[in-house]
Formats: structure tokens, C-alpha cells, sequence
């Protein structure tokens, strides 16, 4: 059954029974500390901002949001699942931030029967042999991003690049996406702890591979201190940096500074996009944050938008599942991106682009939109995906 919700701060109770067709629960587990704290923080964010837009309420019902911090550990964050379902008995959860987190606990919600609508995490796995009918994502599939840099790359005609990930699920994706489409030579694959900080040693390696390009997928902290110490290395200019937006976004140009300039990245979102959700989503973060938004913030705000059209289409109605994810797979959900729809996976079916770190008239650095690289791309595992 689906509950009541009214926003809260961490984990509550909440009394059910009769009122339950009245409200809906919501279980917003992300990463709030750690190196990868600064990408949950703007899920967040992002998602409490489209709340306030929604007046605490989604698909016209009250909503509660109860927050908790997996702390980038799978153990943690098993813990928080048992209690979002046994406890909390929420009817939606959403949050993760990283893919082995994702993996750790997907089948204690679909067990549950628990709809979950990743802001973030798109492991290959969900996307095909082990695709789900509760599990819906409305960022992109892990390998989405990486597949645009690797075509771009391509177009670019570059020879031999080095690739460089964290050694998880969500890294390995990485790697296989940018391969995908990039066909020149692959110098070297260096894999690096997850919430490692001294790349000394693999900045030495890219050095002795004399590449004409580095592709790093390095999120959070680990993103922002590489590309310092790669900057202090003097290889910035020698083999420049080619990246996913979520290594190279606002909360990573911030941590970086001028040394960004010249970076490329590819996002399914950029600032600049002109359609109304976006221009109000831009506008109201900064004011609300004082800062600027990232694409996690607007997966965090786009995932509100989702469960609000799909639960109004679905006529709140959230006792009845079957309903509830016919909604969620074809309602046509507003969105900071503009259009985009669902695969058979459930995965987004949507335009990437691509965008270069820039300084600022007022000497600042930020992203500005270069151009569209894909239309419409589509995963590369959803042949394998037989969703029952």
C-alpha cells in the first residue's frame, strides 16, 4: 500500500490504515557524505526544490520524503532498505547515487514490490538480463554518457586516448560505453580505488603513454582532486581531458577552478536549455541554494516530476501497482530535459549533448552548451531486457 508523506528531515513513522489512498511515502536514500557527497546533496536538493513547486504534494496527494544517508556503503545502505520497507513501509524509493549501491539493494525493493525511480545510478545490469518491472530510471543508462564522448571523440578524429575509471560497476560501464563508439587506439585502461585521492602514480602512467586524449570518469571528490593534480602535472594542454557531465559539472568546476577551462563533457541536460521547467528549475535553484545546478540536481527534480504525473495519471490510485507502472511507463512527464520517454527497460530514451568549461565574462569558469551529439539514443542492453 501506498502511505501518507509530508516533507520530512530523516527517518519518521507515519500512521496507515484508511488515509493510506490519501498520501504517499517516498524514500530518498542518497549519498550525503564522503567523497561522493557533493552529487547526493544536489539530488537532494534537487528534489525538495521540485517539492516546493509541488506544493508538498504528489499527483495531488500529501507527500512525505524521508531522507537518510547511505554513505556511499553498500551495508549502510541494505540497512536503510529493510527499514524504508519494513518500518517506514514507503510505496516509492529514489536517491542512489552509485551503481554498487543501486546493485546492493534493488532486490530487497523489488522483492518488496516497492516502485523504485533511480535520480542517478543506471546499472547495466537493470537495463538488461536483470531489468525489472519496479525499477524505472529517469537519468540515463550508466554507459549513456560515455558513449556520447566516445562518438564525439570518434568524430574528432582522435587516434589514441588512455580511459580511466574507478573500479566498480558503474566504472566498468563507463569503459564499456566510450568503447562502444570510440575505435581508435586504447593506449591503456587504468582502473582506481573508489574514493582514492593521490593519482601520483596514475598521472606518471598517462605521462608514459603519450596519448592525444584522457577520458576520465571520476565522480565527486575523486574527480575534483585528478583534475588538480593533473593540472599541477602539466598535462592538461599535452593530453587534454574528455568526460562524462558528471565529471566535469558545476560541483566539480567549483572544486577545480580556472584549470577546468577547455574541458569537454556530455550531458543529457544543459543550463541553458530553452524550455519553461528548465528556465524555472535554474532560476529558483540558484536562488534557493546560491549555487548553480548540476544535471544530478535536475535528475533529482525531473524523478519528482515523474512520480507526480505518473501518480496523478494513475488517478492516485497507488494501491493498484499494475496501474501505477502502466502510468510511469507512458505518461509524458514534464521535465528539465524536454521530451524524453522509456524504453521497454525503463530506461530514458533521450538526446545527449555536449558542452566545453569556459571562463566567464566575469572570470569565472563554467559549462556552456557547444552542440547535440546523439538523438534519441538507446541503451545498448535492452535487447537483452525480457520484461514480464
Amino acid at each position: 500500500m501506498f502511505k501518507k508523506l509530508t516533507l520530512a528531515a530523516c527517518f519518521s513513522t507515519l500512521v496507515t490504515g484508511a488515509f493510506a489512498a490519501d498520501s504517499v511515502k517516498v524514500g530518498m536514500m542518497t549519498t550525503l557524505s564522503g567523497p561522493g557527497a557533493s552529487l547526493g546533496i544536489d539530488i537532494r536538493d534537487g528534489f525538495n526544490l521540485a517539492m516546493k513547486h509541488l506544493n508538498k504534494k504528489l499527483g495531488g496527494l500529501a507527500a512525505e520524503i524521508i531522507v537518510a544517508d547511505d554513505a556511499q556503503n553498500p551495508e549502510t545502505a541494505k540497512q536503510i532498505s529493510e527499514r524504508f520497507i519494513k518500518k517506514d513501509k514507503v510505496d516509492i524509493a529514489t536517491g542512489i547515487v552509485f551503481s554498487n549501491i543501486m546493485l546492493a539493494v534493488g532486490p530487497a525493493f523489488f522483492g518488496a514490490e516497492t516502485f523504485y525511480i533511480s535520480a542517478n545510478a543506471g546499472p547495466s545490469q537493470y537495463a538488461g538480463a536483470q531489468c525489472n518491472p519496479w525499477f524505472f530510471n529517469v537519468a540515463w543508462q550508466n554507459d549513456n554518457l560515455h558513449e556520447a564522448m566516445g562518438k564525439y571523440m570518434q568524430d574528432k578524429g582522435i587516434k589514441k586516448a588512455v580511459l580511466l575509471a574507478p573500479n566498480y560497476p558503474g566504472g566498468n560501464d563507463a569503459i564499456s560505453g566510450v568503447k562502444l563508439y570510440y575505435k581508435g587506439v586504447v593506449a591503456e585502461e587504468i582502473r582506481t580505488k573508489m574514493g582514492q585521492m593521490d593519482y601520483a602514480a596514475e598521472i606518471a602512467q598517462i605521462r608514459a603513454d603519450n596519448a592525444e586524449a584522457l577520458y576520465i570518469f571520476l565522480p565527486g571528490g575523486m574527480g575534483v582532486n585528478f583534475l588538480k593534480q593533473y593540472a599541477q602535472s602539466g598535462l592538461m594542454k599535452k593530453t587534454p581531458v574528455f568526460a562524462p557531465g558528471f565529471s566535469a559539472d558545476e560541483d566539480t568546476v567549483r572544486g577545480v577552478g580556472p584549470a577546468m577551462e577547455g574541458v569537454y563533457n556530455t550531458s543529457h541536460w544543459y543550463r541553458e536549455m530553452e524550455n519553461p521547467v528548465n528556465k524555472k528549475f535554474v532560476a529558483d535553484f540558484q536562488k534557493e541554494y546560491g549555487r548553480l545546478p548540476t544535471l544530478f540536481a535536475s535528475q533529482g527534480y525531473d524523478a519528482a516530476l515523474l512520480m507526480d504525473a505518473a501518480i496523478k495519471q494513475a488517478g492516485g490510485k497507488l494501491e493498484n501497482k499494475a496501474a501505477l507502472r502502466k502510468a510511469l511507463e507512458t505518461v509524458k512527464a514534464p521535465s528539465t530535459r524536454g521530451d524524453y520517454s522509456f524504453g521497454p527497460n525503463h530506461y530514458p530514451v533521450q538526446s545527449y549533448y555536449l558542452r566545453e568549461v569556459v571562463k566567464n565574462a566575469d572570470g569565472t569558469v563554467g559549462n556552456k552548451y557547444v552542440g547535440k551529439v546523439a538523438d534519441r539514443l538507446v541503451d545498448a542492453y535492452v535487447s537483452q531486457c525480457k520484461m514480464q
